[in-house]
């Protein structure tokens, strides 16, 4: 390789390559039109004659010459008979102002660890289980075609099995929607409802609430505590009732029927979000709602809780008049759940492994729910029952947020529930317990603590 020749004038700093594919001609002018756009060149400057320059370049007067009479014809030169070639007064551009100096800032704080109700814990021993089942993914051959849009055949008889056998639910395969989880299933169902406003519990699901409002909805706020209601003119109500987010209690029989009842009487679809009853450690899990009245329960499930919310799979059992309006509509647009996300968590139910993962998270729970317990007990009083991956405890709001700035400065999000709340006033903690390590947990707590012991009563005092 040649050496890249640089030639530089006080009037005229350029650098040629004579390695470089580019004619030299257009690499001069180029060069020129660089010195004229920074303003090192201003206007009015005469430039060297074509015999000079080409002599301070070592290249021919032909390659001078070609580079300024293409300058002269864009504008950027002018030629001035017997007198030489000078920059364009039109031509000159002001030099562009120094970029200024990078500021140095400090390396960003650690991300929080949230104890949120939604993370759940997974056993490291249980990851062969995992990894078994991508390598079934990869040794099955995908469809041809777009899937069926209410999922795969085989997945969707497995979960009508599994809810007929955990929950109580029957409902033929065909009635089974696989979706992306359950705000994609409660989108699905809201699609085909007649318009009009939701019912949702307050506190309750924010998801809920957001994908109610996007849908052009209106939300109606019923209480999440007492026996619950249907609002006039809703056309469907949203409702937690094995596990009430984020209260915690259990919805009881008799309210159960009563809100059955009440809904069939409007003409009102219950949405029975069913998502974490298998995490029941003080009895055993309450039977769906679904259990009692198929023809006015829709039925929303999840593998978020269980297996992984970055799975983004759940599942819809719609009331039967509604199911082949919920089909069409995902026909239509081939709305369906990726084809290797439907295997894999085929082959982790027929394998056990979402019935070895739920059975050992089910244990941690079990024995991190009285150490939650212990530590906020003293200070506030549970919300409802122990169950499931989070906890919440009713607390005075001045209180809560003490406890709640306590966690974060010790790295630790744990949420208010009035972050829950619309309307309601109550106020407190909810603390989740699934998606941390024992050690993440028992620092939290100790945080938590710090704040609920350091009351404003107490600091006036000393």
């Amino acid at each position: 390789m040649q050496d890249v020749q640089t030639t530089s004038s006080p009037t005229l700093p350029l650098r040629l390559d004579r390695t470089s594919d580019v004619p030299l001609a257009t690499q001069l002018a180029a060069g020129v039109r660089r010195l004229v756009g920074t303003g090192a060149l201003r206007r009015g400057t005469r430039l060297p004659a074509s015999r000079a320059l080409a002599l301070e370049l070592q290249v021919s007067r032909a390659v001078v010459t070609q580079a300024y009479d293409q300058l002269v014809a864009e504008g950027w030169l002018e030629a001035r008979h017997g007198s030489g070639t000078f920059v364009s007064g039109s031509a000159t551009v002001p030099a562009p102002a120094a970029p200024p100096r990078p500021v140095a800032t400090p390396d960003p704080a650690p991300p929080l660890v949230r104890l949120d109700t939604g993370t759940p814990w997974i056993d490291p021993r249980h990851r062969a289980g995992w990894r078994r089942a991508w390598r079934d993914v990869a040794a099955a051959v995908p469809p041809a075609g777009y899937d069926d849009p209410c999922g795969s055949p085989a997945l969707r008889a497995a979960l009508a099995e599994r809810l007929g056998r955990l929950r109580g639910v029957d409902c033929d395969p065909d009635e089974v929607v696989v979706t992306q989880g359950t705000t994609d299933g409660l989108r699905a169902l809201l699609e085909v409802l007649p318009g009009g406003p939701v019912a949702v519990e307050d506190p309750g699901y924010r998801a809920a609430v957001a994908t109610v409002r996007a849908s052009g909805r209106a939300v109606v706020d019923v209480p999440a505590r007492g026996t619950p209601v249907v609002p006039p003119d809703v056309v469907a109500t949203y409702v937690t009732p094995a596990h009430q987010h984020p209260l915690g209690h259990v919805l009881p029989a008799a309210d159960r029927v009563a809100l059955l009842a009440e809904a069939t009487g409007r003409g009102v679809v219950v949405v029975e979000d069913d998502y974490d009853s298998e995490f029941r450690y003080d009895v055993a899990p309450v039977p769906a709602l679904a259990s009692l009245d198929r023809t006015r329960v829709a039925y929303l499930g999840t593998a978020s809780k269980s297996v992984s919310p970055s799975l983004r799979l759940g599942w819809l059992v719609p009331p039967p008049h509604l199911l082949d309006a919920v089909r069409a509509a995902r026909a239509v647009r081939h709305e369906g759940v990726s084809w290797p996300v439907q295997r894999a968590f085929l082959s982790m139910l027929r394998d056990g492994y979402v019935d070895r993962v739920v059975r050992s998270a089910r244990r941690v729970y079990a024995e991190r729910a009285p150490r939650v317990a212990d530590v906020l007990a003293p200070h506030a009083a549970p919300a409802g029952p122990s169950a499931g991956m989070y906890s919440t405890w009713l607390l005075p709001a001045a209180r809560a947020l003490a406890a709640h700035d306590a966690a974060r400065a010790a790295g630790f999000d744990v949420p208010l529930l009035a972050d829950y709340t619309r309307g309601s006033t109550l106020t407190g903690l909810v603390v989740g317990f699934g998606g941390v390590s024992d050690v993440e947990l028992d620092t939290a707590l100790a945080a938590l603590a710090r704040g609920l012991e350091d009351r404003p009563d107490r600091r006036r005092s000393r």
